[in-house]
């Protein structure tokens, strides 16, 4: 079996190994393996990595999210099979370079001067001339001027039947070939950096020393030893969460099954955190003002850390990589969403959790509050999203210059309107169920004017986090608050306040002559209220009562008791009942609260429009109570991902023999020189060749200018006629 690649052969008896060798050097398996890895590349750029398992079964599905876990997916980076392509990849360029550098040394040490003389005629680039000189004299002028134009010369003397001939042999850009050394070797060092500084040190620590991922909870202070790595650990890299005034000195790093707790050889105390927001309510600066203690010397240096400049501590590099809450304290107002549910106030702590048990106001079963996140600042868009040009359906709309301005221009033009405005902060929470089941809910503390009618407070509330939040918008009262409607949504339930407010509009609505019309009147709102309220079902023959109340109450009402053609205009009417009788609700409410009465005007308008959709809607809430954000006191907490990268400084080095490389197998042109002077009579018979790597423009005047400085002879240009 022939060996077939060049360089160094592989001495052995064995055709397997010699074949194992032959594919494991070769270009194509290497080109596989890059292929390979740019493919992984590619799905680790794609997909998300190490975000939790539930995060990947919203979005693909059960099945699908078992699949990239069994194969690894979801940390590409450090899956087995990718260690192994590279550890592959190393090998098969290693390999490579050690066949054929050899080779290549040799091949830039030799000047070939023993080719012989009548091979220089198959060249392309050749010429012949006669010259005056004795051989000698010419091959050392011609030596001489080769070196004076950079070339490196070899002269051999040669006999022959008519006397002693002489071969110049010279080279130049022999740097082309240490290209090629230069940038496989790159592709072995970054290689090499990466698994350096990829898991392959912890999952050998993990194999040989006993070290287990960590799958439990608890205080990091209490996980056990075999789960934890020694500061002296040659590589690492994990993420580190610390709040304002507290310090920290481990490190998290996240693994397939579990985590492993790094020690660090310091503590890292964070003073203040400072974040800068562009106009779109996106974070632009994250800061931090740190001070980095030793532990073993005690010493104390401050240091600054911002995105993209780290700070650096005993080989140990300290990035910003983002921020969170680092505990901070609120207090919340329960809500009632249902009779049942009485107001109470609870503080608690963003991350923390508090029990709410059956009779603390829920009037249901007992539940678990998660404070998950507080935001201080959303920046929402109240812009319109319509183009400059209006609609395309109403001419009157069309505003043709705007729509001319809009689509010609600079590139960076939008058509969206943009209109950003602070909200102020927020308050998210999670309410857990004794089964375990939970919705998520995202409450503004502030009532929000979105210029669709009265500033509303926004109630979010979504099933799955994948999901968007669907909002229940509060109106606010002339106070600014939601205890108007509050009041109000209290007196619908009652129903001897309900036949209050039915009294007083009948009154004001009918002709105190005709009392037989205030009865009728009386009757058909008594039965508006009370479907709107929810006592009261719909009234379909055989058909179970419905829970609930609203306006689809009374919609489902009037077609189980309406004739088709008739709805419309009964509609309209319950809709003027129903609007009459809450705005004499919400009046009793405030002679009980010892308020001045609404006044009828556009704000008042808004207000009682708003409060009959939130009634109808709030019949819908999931939860017995919403929590309104009082009160809260932000701590900050800052996320640094601590590294010790010995690998980099080999990255560093690889990228720049790449760099290297690349440039000299490029812009580096390797050129051979060879004239024979042979003698011929009283002078010399000159016979030139020229050979070069890569046939170009610029190799053509170079054997044009070589020639005539060389041997004289010019090239004799054709006339054009």
């Amino acid at each position: 079996m022939s060996v077939s690649t060049q360089g160094v052969s592989v001495r052995t008896r064995s055709p397997l190994l010699r074949a194992l060798v032959e594919m494991l050097s070769s270009m194509r398996f290497a080109i596989s393996l890059l292929t390979l890895i740019c493919i992984a590349s590619v799905i680790g750029t794609v997909l998300k990595q190490h975000e939790p398992l539930g995060n990947y079964i919203n979005q693909f599905g059960p099945f699908w999210a078992r699949v990239f876990e069994a194969a690894s997916l979801t940390a590409v980076y450090s899956a087995w099979w990718f260690l192994l392509i590279l550890a592959f990849l190393v090998t098969s360029t290693s390999l490579c370079i050690a066949r054929n550098a050899p080779k290549i040394l040799v091949d830039v040490r030799t000047y070939k001067e023993n080719i012989r003389a009548q091979s220089l005629k198959a060249f392309h680039h050749r010429a012949e001339a006669t010259l005056a000189e004795t051989p000698e004299a010419a091959a050392r002028r011609v030596g001489q001027l080769l070196v004076g134009g950079g070339w490196k010369v070899k002269l051999q003397q040669r006999e022959t039947p008519g006397g002693a001939g002489w071969m110049v042999a010279a080279k130049a850009g022999a740097a082309n070939k240490f290209g090629y050394i230069a940038a496989h070797s790159a592709i072995v060092l970054v290689c090499i950096g990466g698994l350096l500084d990829g898991d392959l040190v912890v999952r050998a620590q993990m194999l040989f020393t006993g070290k287990s991922a960590y799958a439990g909870g608890g205080m990091i202070a209490d996980v056990k030893p075999e789960h934890r790595l020694p500061p002296g650990n040659p590589t690492f890299r994990g993420n580190i969460l610390v709040a304002e005034g507290t310090r920290s000195s481990t490190a998290i790093l996240n693994q397939a099954d579990g985590i492993l707790v790094q020690d660090l050889p310091f503590a890292i105390e964070l003073k203040k955190f400072i974040v800068e927001y562009y106009s779109t309510g996106m974070p632009k600066l994250f800061a931090s003002e740190i001070v980095i203690h030793d532990r073993d010397t005690g010493a104390a240096t401050p240091a600054r850390v911002e995105v993209n400049h780290p700070a650096s501590y005993r080989g140990v590099e300290i990035y910003q990589s983002s921020f969170d809450d680092g505990g901070s304290s609120v207090k919340l107002k329960a809500i009632p969403m249902n009779a049942a549910t009485k107001p109470f106030e609870i503080d608690g702590v963003i991350g923390g959790t508090s029990r709410l048990a059956r009779g603390e106001g829920t009037g249901h079963d007992a539940l678990t509050l998660e404070y998950t996140a507080l935001r201080v600042i959303n920046v929402e868009n109240f812009g319109g999203g319509n183009s400059p040009d209006g609609s395309g359906l109403d001419v009157r709309k069309v505003d043709l210059r705007a729509s001319i301005d809009a689509r010609l221009g600079a590139a960076n033009k939008t058509v969206t309107q943009k209109e950003l405005r602070n909200v102020g902060p927020s308050i998210s929470y999670k309410l857990r169920d004794a089964s375990g089941q939970a919705r998520e809910f995202h409450n503004y503390m502030l009532p929000v004017d979105t210029g669709e009618g009265a500033p509303s407070f926004l109630l979010g509330v979504r099933e799955n986090p994948s999901d968007a939040f669907r909002y229940l918008r509060i109106p606010a009262d002339d106070a600014g608050g939601m205890e108007g409607f509050l009041h109000l949504r209290a007196a619908l339930a009652d129903p001897a306040l309900r036949e209050k407010a039915v009294q007083r509009y009948a009154a004001k609505a009918v002709d105190a002559a005709r009392p037989e019309l205030a009865q009728q009147l009386a009757a058909s709102a008594n039965r508006a209220m009370a479907l709107f309220a929810g006592a009261e079902t719909d009234g379909t023959k055989g058909a179970p009562a419905k829970p609930g109340g609203g306006l689809q109450a009374i919609a489902d009402f009037m077609e189980a008791n309406v004739p088709e053609a008739e709805r419309g205009r009964a509609g309209e009417v319950l809709v003027r009942i129903l609007n009459g009788v809450l705005f004499e609700l919400a009046q009793i409410t405030r002679e009980q609260d010892k308020l001045a009465p609404l006044v009828p005007s556009e704000k008042t308008q808004a207000f009682m429009t708003q409060a009959v959709l939130s009634l109808s809607d709030a019949q819908l809430y999931p939860a017995p109570m919403a929590f309104e954000l009082t009160d809260f006191k932000q701590v900050q907490a800052s996320v640094f991902q601590v590294a010790r990268a010995p690998g980099k400084n080999v990255v560093y080095l690889g990228c720049a023999f790449l760099i290297l490389g690349v440039f000299a197998m490029l812009y580096v042109r390797e050129r051979r020189v060879w004239v024979w002077m042979a003698p011929d009579g009283e002078g010399t018979q000159a016979t030139m060749a020229l050979s070069a790597n890569r046939k170009t423009m610029d190799g053509d005047r170079e054997f044009e200018h070589l020639k005539l400085k060389l041997i004289g002879v010019e090239t004799l240009k054709k006339d054009p006629t």
